[in-house]
């Protein structure tokens, strides 16, 4: 079997040296790339020790072995490095746009994205990644000549383009945009900062994408299968994970349940990170890329998997949605979960001097919608725990959420 070893560092990664800088200039550290600033700034925040205690995907409470967004994190981190390596690529750019990917997840996973979205549907909407932005550029607030982290231009762009381009060359919104339109938080931002909407991302950032999708087929089908929303043999016609369980049959007919489980999770991981691998040296030697600027000019991401593979991932997605993310129990506790961030939201907007006193300086009682994303963000911000103590607080009764 042959051994896969790191490259040396390919033309087309980015360079610390050469990025575009940071928004507010700092001297160079005598012992860190700018990228490994920028890994160790997120580590730091106060919004990743949060994401201890954020739900990844909304589940019942009944053990301590779930993902939680911070163990998500961790794992998008390592497969994200192990694709960066492969592909010579600069790890620690790599590495920062997996650790600050889910800065700006509200608690509750999806379930608290969809009700801050429609408590903010009269100015803008809630948008998780657009949150991540404001997180690193305005709401951390540890420094004292600058709000935010203050991350390099490779990061932020990696962070809002995690899904690729949101605009064409002219502006124009695209892809998921295409209705919505670019948040107004990004855009505000990119009249400081240009993050170039229209370009794609690093390959850098884009490992970091693609390591996020990878994470969650595997990794929500562990938890899928620990909280019993869906057994082993359920698993057998969906493409991959059916092909990995028939290898186990014939070379280990006899090992447990439990065993059979994590053998399953470890060589799905390993076949996707294999797989992106060898579709990404396809495209980027079909691109001729030799500068991070070709890779970013490219029409499509080179950072991808190969067509069967993404044909696979699809049918994985297809799969988790109705037994998983839309299970009955899931969703019953979902909603439960949405009604407590509204509920959040409405008494704030009502009682605005019972926010904490940090969040009522710069509180404009004359600007609405500015009153409402500052009470988003504080709720953007709680966790899972400090949500509900807070409803339980402000409300008669709270749901258990199991």
């Amino acid at each position: 079997m042959a051994v896969m070893v790191a490259r040396t560092r390919a033309p087309y990664a980015a360079d610390p040296g050469a990025s575009r800088g940071r928004l507010y200039p700092e001297p160079a550290s005598r012992t860190r790339s700018d990228f490994r600033r920028d890994c160790d700034r997120i580590i730091h925040s106060a919004a990743f020790r949060r994401l201890a205690h954020k739900t990844q995907v909304f589940i019942p409470h009944e053990g301590d072995h779930y993902r939680t967004r911070l163990t998500h994190t961790l794992e998008v981190t390592q497969i994200a490095r192990s694709i960066a390596r492969a592909l010579g690529l600069d790890e620690d750019l790599a590495e920062a746009s997996a650790l600050a990917h889910d800065l700006g997840h509200p608690p509750f996973g999806h379930a608290g994205e969809r009700a801050l979205d429609r408590c903010l549907a009269g100015c803008g909407g809630f948008d998780h990644n657009a949150q991540t932005l404001r997180v690193v550029t305005r709401l951390e607030r540890r420094y004292a000549g600058f709000d935010g982290l203050n991350l390099t231009w490779d990061t932020l762009e990696g962070l809002v383009k995690h899904n690729g381009p949101l605009t064409d060359r002219a502006g124009h919104p695209i892809g998921r945009y295409a209705k919505t339109g670019v948040s107004a938080g990004i855009l505000d931002y990119c009249r400081l900062q240009d993050l170039d909407l229209w370009r794609f991302a690093s390959a850098e950032a884009q490992a970091g994408a693609i390591a996020d999708d990878i994470a969650y087929d595997a990794h929500d089908i562990d938890d899928g299968l620990r909280a019993e929303l869906f057994k082993l043999d359920d698993l057998a016609g969906v493409p991959l994970a059916g092909d990995v369980l028939d290898e186990l049959a014939r070379c280990h007919p006899r090992i447990d349940s439990a065993r059979r489980a994590h053998e399953l999770v470890r060589r799905l991981i390993t076949r996707m990170i294999e797989d992106v691998i060898a579709e990404s040296e396809r495209r980027i030697a079909a691109l001729g890329a030799r500068t991070v600027d070709d890779i970013r000019g490219g029409s499509a991401p080179v950072v991808a998997f190969s067509s069967d593979m993404a044909k696979a991932d699809r049918a994985i997605k297809a799969y988790l949605l109705p037994h998983m993310y839309r299970h009955a129990r899931v969703m019953r506790i979902m909603g439960e979960a949405e009604g407590v961030l509204e509920n959040l939201f409405r008494y704030y907007s009502a009682q605005p001097t019972e926010l904490p006193a940090e969040w009522q300086h710069g509180l404009d009682e004359s600007d609405a919608g500015g009153r409402a994303r500052l009470i988003a963000d504080f709720i953007a911000g709680m966790t899972d725990r400090y949500a509900l103590n807070e409803h339980g607080r402000l409300f008669d009764s709270t749901p258990e959420l199991r």
